[in-house]
C-alpha cells in the first residue's frame, strides 16, 4: 500500500514546554480534524510545525520530540520564533490572509515576510526530502505552503503531488496586486491536482494563471512547463455521525439543558466564529440591533449567544475588532436590556466539543454570516447538530458552503436589513419546513462527509498521477532516441520536416521577433551540409520571411503551410489552383476584430490572413475568437476557404493546403528510407497525419496529438538535431557506399 505524506503548517500534536517538561496533545482545527480519516487508517506519514519555538527547546529535547512524534507517524519541522513572527503571523496572516479574503486594505506586503515564508517553504522541502520514499504521494495545504510544490517537483521530477486550498482563491484583480503573484503560481503549478472549495475559486486560479503565466487552460486542465495539472473541486465536509451522534451523550444534554435552564423561553440565536475581520461579527450584531429595533415586539423573546474564539490577539487589527465587537455588545445590551434579559451573551474563549454541540442542538437559529469564507464548516456542523430537532440556518452566499446548502437562508452579510428579516423569517417558520429543509442537507453531508472529501480527493490525485506518468511514457526516451539515431546511421536517405515557430525556434510575444538566432543557423547548416538527408523547413510562415532567413540555404522550404514551395537551387512556385482576391473582402473584418481586441495582430501573407492573440487579454480574446470564428466560417462558406486554429492565431487560407499534402508530395519525390517530422501546433497534425507507419512524429509540448512521441522543449529538439547532424561522417559514407 502506496504512503500518503500529509504536509500542512500545524501537526495534529502540540507540543508544549510546561515547568520543564514536554508534554503532547491533540491540535484543535478543522484541518487537523478533517484529515483524521486518512492520518489514522495508518501508512501515512504527518510533516508539520510542532507548535514550539526551537529555541524553547535543547538539541536533546528536539531528539526526543523526533522520537516521540514518530511514534504517532508524525515528523517536525522546527522554526524559530521569527519564522514564526514574520512566515506565519507575518506573510501568511498579514499578507495572504487578508488579501484572499478581499480585504487588501489589511495586507502588508512586506520584503522580510515574503523572505521569510520562501526559507520556511524551503525548510518544510528539506524535511520532507529528508523522509520521503519511492512511491510515496504527498498532498499538501494550505495558504502557507503554495511554494512547496514547485519545490519538491525541482527535486523529484515523477512524484505525485496535491494541494488544496483550504481558503478563497481571489479575483484576478484581487490577486494581481500580491507583489509575488508570478511566485505563488509557479509553486502552486508543482502539484499535479490543485483542490479547492467550490469552482468560483477555480475559475479566479485558472484566469490568474492565463494572464500572469500565459498557461494554456481547456476546461480545468493547465498546462505549464509541457506539464498537465488538474484543478477540481472538492466541498471539504464534517465528520457528520460525531456531530450527529453527540446530541445524545450524557454531558451534552446535561449542558443543552443548563443552556435552557439559563435562557428562559426565549428563541437562542448562535454566532460562533474565531474572531477574525472576515467573519462579518460586527455586521451581524449591527443586523440584530436593527432587528429588535424594527420589531420591539421580540424584546425578551430572542437571545444571541455570541462565541468570539480568540485569535491572534497580538496582531493590532484584530484588537481593535475585539475592542469594536465589546462596544456593539455593550451597547446594543444597554439599549435593549432588562432585568432578568440581556439581548446578547458574550462568551470569549475556546469551548469544548460538548458545549459546542450543546449550543448547536440547544438553539434555534445558526446565524454564520462571514464577511468571505472558503468553506465554513460551522454551518455544516449545526446541521448536522439538528438530531429530530428543529433549527434554521442562515448563511452567507459569501461563504463556501453556501454552494451546497441553498435550503438554508442565503444573506448578503452586507445588507443589514436582509440579514434582521431573515432572522424574522427564521423566528416565524414552522417547525415542519423547518425539518424539511434540514433533512435535505442532512441527506446531502452524510452523502459527502469528510472521509468523502479526503477519499475523492486522493483518487482524483492518484488519477492525475497516473496521467502524469502515461505522459512520461510518451515522452522520447534515451532508448528511443538512441533507435532514432540507429535507424539514422543506418539510413540510406533521411528526409527532415521541420515546423519553424515553437519547433526550432522559441515562440515569442510578436511573431517579428521569432528570429533564427545563431545556434539554430548553424545546426541547419550542418545538417543541410550531409549528403544523406534532404531537410525542409515547413512553416507558416510567409514566403518573404522564409526567403529573407533561409533563401540562400539548400533547404527545402514550405511557406504558408504549403501555398509556396522552394526546392534547393529553384525559385518560389505555388500550386495552380489557388487565388487571393477574397482577402479584400475578408481583410476588413479581421481589421475590425484586431482594433477592438488590444494586443491582437493582424498579419497579411501572399495567400492567407492571419489574428494573432498571443498579447491580447485571454478573457476577451477568447471572446473575440469565438465571435470572429463564427463570423468568418458564415463569410467563408463559398469561398472554398478554411478557418485554421492554431496556437494564439486564427488563419483564414485556401481550403486543401496544409502542411500534410506537401509532406505526401515531398516523400513521393524523394526515395526516402526515413522519414523524420517534427512540429508543435495543430496545423502540424496534418503533417503527423501524412507520414508513412515507419515515421518518426515528434510533437513539441504535450497534449493530444497523431505524433508517436513528444519533446519538452525547443532546446530538446535542438540537442537531437546535433545529435543527427554529426552521425555521417565522411568515413561512413565511404563504408556504406563502398
Amino acid at each position: 500500500m502506496e504512503r500518503i505524506i500529509l504536509v500542512s503548517n500545524r501537526l495534529p500534536v502540540t507540543v508544549e514546554k510546561r515547568k520543564g517538561d514536554l508534554q503532547y496533545h491533540h491540535s484543535a482545527g478543522g484541518l487537523a480534524t478533517g484529515l483524521d480519516s486518512v492520518y489514522n487508517k495508518g501508512n501515512t506519514l504527518w510533516i508539520g510545525w510542532p507548535g514550539i519555538n526551537h529555541e524553547n527547546v535543547s538539541s536533546e529535547e528536539k531528539m526526543q520530540i523526533q522520537e516521540k512524534l514518530a511514534q504517532r507517524n508524525c515528523a517536525p519541522v522546527f522554526l524559530s520564533r521569527e519564522n514564526i513572527d514574520k512566515y506565519y503571523n507575518g506573510f501568511s496572516n498579514k499578507t495572504i490572509w487578508p488579501l484572499f479574503h478581499y480585504f487588501p486594505q489589511y495586507a502588508n506586503f512586506d520584503a522580510d515576510y515574503w523572505n521569510s515564508y520562501v526559507n520556511v517553504n524551503h525548510k518544510f522541502a528539506a524535511i520532507i526530502m529528508q523522509n520521503i520514499k519511492a512511491g510515496d504521494t504527498v498532498w499538501i495545504h494550505d495558504y502557507q505552503l503554495m511554494l512547496l510544490p514547485a519545490l519538491l517537483r525541482e527535486k523529484i521530477a515523477d512524484i505525485t503531488i496535491g494541494f488544496f486550498l483550504h481558503i478563497p482563491f481571489p479575483s484576478f484583480e484581487i490577486f494581481r496586486l500580491l507583489p509575488w503573484r508570478k511566485q505563488i503560481l509557479e509553486g502552486l503549478l508543482g502539484a499535479d491536482l490543485i483542490g479547492f472549495h467550490t469552482f468560483e475559486y477555480i475559475r479566479h486560479f485558472l484566469n490568474s494563471s492565463r494572464r500572469i503565466l500565459g498557461c494554456e487552460v481547456s476546461f480545468t486542465q493547465i498546462t505549464y512547463q509541457n506539464r498537465l495539472i488538474m484543478a477540481d473541486v472538492f466541498p471539504m465536509g464534517i465528520d457528520y455521525e460525531r456531530f450527529h451522534n453527540a446530541t445524545s451523550h450524557p454531558d451534552v444534554r446535561k449542558e443543552e439543558i443548563s443552556i435552557r435552564e439559563k435562557t428562559g423561553n426565549t428563541s437562542l440565536i448562535l454566532s460562533i466564529d474565531r474572531l477574525d475581520y472576515t467573519k462579518g461579527v460586527v455586521q451581524r450584531l449591527e443586523a440584530y440591533d436593527l432587528l429588535l429595533t424594527k420589531y420591539p415586539q421580540l424584546k425578551e423573546k430572542v437571545t444571541l449567544i455570541l462565541v468570539e474564539v480568540p485569535s491572534r490577539a497580538s496582531v493590532d487589527s484584530y484588537r481593535k475588532l475585539k475592542r469594536q465587537i465589546d462596544e456593539l455588545i455593550g451597547r446594543i445590551n444597554g439599549k435593549y436590556g432588562v432585568i432578568g434579559w440581556a439581548p446578547v451573551l458574550n462568551m470569549y474563549r475556546s469551548i469544548p466539543f460538548s458545549t459546542l454541540v450543546a449550543l448547536y442542538y440547544a438553539c434555534d437559529i445558526a446565524l454564520v454570516t462571514p464577511l468571505r469564507d472558503g468553506m465554513n464548516l460551522v454551518a455544516k456542523e449545526f446541521v448536522a447538530s439538528k438530531n429530530n430537532r428543529p433549527g434554521v440556518l442562515i448563511l452567507s452566499e459569501m461563504a463556501g458552503a453556501a454552494r451546497e446548502m441553498g435550503e438554508a437562508l442565503i444573506v448578503n452579510p452586507n445588507n443589514l436589513d436582509e440579514m434582521a428579516e431573515a432572522i424574522q423569517t427564521a423566528l416565524q417558520m414552522s417547525p415542519e419546513e423547518q425539518m424539511s429543509r434540514l433533512k435535505v442537507m442532512q441527506n446531502r453531508l452524510i452523502r459527502y462527509d469528510v472521509k468523502r472529501w479526503a477519499s475523492d480527493f486522493l483518487m482524483k490525485l492518484k488519477q492525475a498521477g497516473n496521467q502524469r506518468i502515461q505522459i512520461q511514457a510518451e515522452k522520447l526516451s534515451l532508448s528511443q532516441r538512441n533507435e532514432l539515431i540507429a535507424k539514422v546511421a543506418k539510413s540510406r536517405r533521411t528526409l527532415l520536416l521541420l515546423d519553424y515557430d515553437g519547433t526550432i525556434v522559441p515562440i515569442m510575444d510578436h511573431p517579428d521577433k521569432a528570429i533564427p538566432d545563431s545556434e539554430i543557423t548553424s545546426i541547419l547548416q550542418r545538417l543541410q551540409d550531409v549528403k544523406n538527408y534532404t531537410v525542409a523547413i515547413v512553416s507558416g510562415r510567409d514566403k518573404d520571411f522564409m526567403e529573407k532567413y533561409f533563401g540562400d540555404t539548400n533547404l527545402t522550404l514550405c511557406a504558408e503551410h504549403g501555398v509556396w514551395i522552394k526546392q534547393p537551387q529553384e525559385n518560389w512556385h505555388t500550386v495552380n489552383f489557388i487565388q487571393n482576391t477574397w482577402k479584400n473582402n475578408l481583410k476588413p473584418i479581421l481589421e475590425l476584430y484586431a482594433d477592438r481586441t488590444p494586443g491582437a495582430v493582424l498579419e497579411e501573407k501572399n495567400y492567407s490572413l492571419a489574428f494573432h492573440f498571443r498579447n491580447a487579454d485571454p478573457e476577451l480574446a477568447s471572446i473575440r475568437v469565438r465571435e470572429l470564428t463564427e463570423s468568418l466560417i458564415h463569410q467563408v462558406s463559398n469561398l472554398n476557404l478554411c478557418v485554421m486554429e492554431g496556437k494564439k492565431v486564427i488563419e483564414i487560407k485556401n481550403a486543401g493546403i496544409n502542411k500534410g499534402n506537401f509532406a505526401m508530395k515531398q516523400i513521393e519525390k524523394g526515395d526516402y528510407d526515413l522519414v523524420i517530422a517534427i512540429g508543435d501546433d495543430v496545423t502540424d497534425e496534418d503533417l503527423f497525419a501524412s507520414l508513412p507507419e515507419n515515421a518518426f512524429s515528434i510533437k513539441v509540448g504535450i497534449g493530444s496529438s497523431k505524433a508517436k512521441y513528444f519533446l519538452d522543449s525547443v532546446y530538446q529538439v535542438r540537442e537531437l538535431l546535433k545529435q543527427l547532424s554529426v552521425l555521417h561522417t565522411s568515413d561512413q559514407l565511404v563504408e556504406r557506399t563502398g
